[in-house]
């Protein structure tokens, strides 16, 4: 029987046969990168592509996005180099999350090195914690502020990206995308490190995490966090993003 990983990289083979185009680097990304995914978590396949040249020059060129139909558990679509390389000016985090991610289906090397190292040293801390934190509001806000039941992995949802701002502040560096590797690095109460350690593993072993009554202590720490972590991002300066190494990584890319 076909695994999963062989299933996902020949359906990604077909895709680029049918857009007529070349996958530089194809990964999971969401719950399953994260390693927090259910039994029947889907597949979120995400890739980066390039079209042919003169595609680059037309009055009307292709969508920068393909998105494919959902089939099943399987969830795929990509972004084309150029829209990828244009975000990573921006410290886009899913970007850098993507590039981090512990699962990889495909990869040319020359390409995502070379991002890879450009972000490494131009992302802006800033961009990122701002939007960690504004991840971590709206599951507060929609979620879990002012409630007696919370669904439980809204909990997760709203303390995962809050761990990413706590790891960006105190390390100055991009936050890994394993859940458990952010976990372990960053200094947390024992009552909430249990906690979190028990969503995870409910997670982990249940199709689906219903709700339960709100913990307080979970509710505190993400409050007092959140309130921390934006005054401390206040004084973190902006930082541009020099698009000499982009352009000439897109150049080398698309003319190859």
């Amino acid at each position: 029987m076909m695994t999963a990983f062989k299933s996902i990289q020949k359906t990604l083979a077909a895709v680029a046969r049918k857009e007529h185009v070349r996958i530089l680097y194809a990964c999971e990304s969401g719950s399953r990168a994260w390693g927090f995914a259910s039994p029947d978590s889907d597949y979120d396949v995400r890739f980066i592509f390039v079209r042919p040249p003169e595609s680059y020059i037309r009055i009307h060129p292709p969508r920068d996005v393909i998105e494919m139909p959902l089939e099943g558990l399987l969830d795929i679509s990509g972004w084309d180099a150029l829209k990828a390389c244009r975000l990573a000016t921006r410290s886009n985090p899913p970007l850098v999350e993507w590039l981090n991610s512990p699962i990889v289906y495909s990869e040319d090397d020359g390409f995502t090195s070379r991002l890879r190292r450009e972000i490494r040293e131009h992302f802006s801390v800033r961009s990122c914690c701002e939007h960690y934190l504004s991840m971590a509001r709206r599951q507060c806000r929609d979620y879990i502020e002012g409630r007696d039941v919370v669904i439980r992995k809204k909990y997760l949802y709203a303390l995962r990206p809050v761990l990413c701002v706590a790891w960006l502040l105190d390390r100055k560096t991009f936050p890994p995308t394993r859940f458990d590797d952010v976990l372990a690095g960053v200094d947390l109460p024992t009552q909430v490190v249990g906690e979190l350690r028990a969503l995870l593993a409910d997670k982990a072993h249940n199709r689906e995490l219903g709700e339960s009554a709100s913990s307080a202590t979970l509710g505190a720490f993400l409050s007092e966090r959140m309130a921390d972590f934006e005054e401390r991002v206040k004084s973190v300066p902006h930082r541009p993003f020099p698009s000499d190494g982009l352009n000439a990584l897109l150049t080398n890319t698309i003319l190859v």
